[in-house]
């Protein structure tokens, strides 16, 4: 394992490897980026199948959570958590609390919420040993997922907009990959706004609740890249825009909840070249996060979803700028966010912004 010389390290400020033998909590904690502010990003459980693999994850993911925030003009950085076991298994509160120690040591350099196989409950867990938790029940939002998944629904409506030149989601085919809680909770909001659901998930339980409630079209796992709808929406794990399912993808729009969808960067470029539109994963999925800035004693809901809302307003941004530079979108929104954070340091240090 090498931190410096793996291919997902881009100038990490700090590199935390968390063992707590009492426990058994074996984690990494990523800082990238804390020019905007404290980085804030999950905690992701899973049973990565080697450290490699988890070293890779959290690096990739916490340089996320920094453009993330950038693009979403909020004044913090980007990290992440991974711990490496089986959240369906190996969970105690002990655990959290044991994680909560660690990151209390950074001094809120990192805030920590949960994210993949991690959950509020157990972000109250940490909240024993650190006050750098958010998206706790007690003076926070809770559970992020309704925000993600509204900031999801206005990116597909502005996806919608500028890529088929419709205003309204009657009628347009939406593939839904997964259907956890933000899958869910997506697919509610389209079927209100007439949109006609195609779902996927490995879960007999969710798949047919789902079409039960909302009368979803299901396909098989490895049937839902070729099927025939106007959106498709990953709601599920990184990775599955690639070489192996571009090419089967009947979709003219890419705009879904999951982290990392693009395998490589390049795929962004293969998309466009197909004629389609992608939403760029962190500016659409930045509902999370964007309520959870707004945690505090005055907290109000309302203005929070509100704030999420204008996920789709930065995505017509983007596509815009994009097309006016024939520029994948993924690298349109990382230029963006670059630029945010270097003025931002430029004006700190005085150095001038490249």
């Amino acid at each position: 394992m090498s931190v410096f010389t793996s291919r997902s390290f881009a100038d990490h400020e700090e590199v935390v490897f968390c063992n707590d033998v009492d426990t058994g909590l074996k984690a990494i904690i990523a800082v990238h980026d804390t020019t905007l502010g404290p980085a804030l990003g999950g905690c992701r459980m899973w049973p990565y199948a080697s450290e490699d693999e988890a070293l890779e994850d959290v690096l990739r993911l916490s340089q996320g959570m920094t453009y993330k925030s950038s693009v979403a003009g909020l004044n913090l950085g980007g990290g992440k958590t991974v711990i490496i076991g089986d959240p369906r298994a190996d969970k105690t509160p002990e655990l959290f609390e044991a994680l909560g120690r660690f990151v209390n040591k950074l001094g809120g350099a990192y805030v920590v919420a949960e994210d993949v196989g991690t959950s509020v409950a157990d972000m109250e867990s940490v909240r024993q040993s650190t006050r750098f938790v958010a998206g706790t029940s007690e003076g926070g939002v809770g559970d992020p997922s309704p925000a993600t998944a509204w900031g999801v629904f206005h990116g597909i409506r502005a996806s919608v907009r500028h890529a088929l030149g419709k205003d309204s989601l009657q009628d347009v085919y939406v593939t839904v990959q997964g259907l956890g809680h933000v899958g869910y909770i997506l697919c509610s909001h389209l079927h209100e706004a007439g949109a006609k659901l195609i779902v996927s998930d490995i879960h007999d339980d969710v798949i047919e609740k789902t079409r039960a409630d909302f009368g979803a079209e299901v396909v098989a796992p490895d049937q839902v890249y070729a099927a025939d709808a106007d959106v498709f929406a990953p709601c599920a794990l990184g990775a599955v825009i690639n070489d192996d399912t571009i090419p089967q993808l009947k979709a003219r729009i890419v705009a879904g909840s999951s982290n990392n969808q693009l395998a490589e960067d390049r795929h962004g470029l293969a998309l466009r070249e197909r004629g389609i539109l992608y939403a760029p994963d962190y500016v659409i999925n930045a509902g999370g996060i964007v309520v959870i800035s707004h945690e505090g004693p005055d907290y109000d809901e309302e203005a929070a979803m509100d704030h999420v809302a204008t996920i789709g307003d930065r995505l017509s941004d983007i596509f815009v700028r994009a097309d006016g530079e024939n520029s994948p979108t993924n690298v349109m929104a990382d230029r963006m966010a670059e630029e945010r954070i270097a003025a931002v340091r430029a004006a700190r240090y005085g150095v001038a912004a490249e």
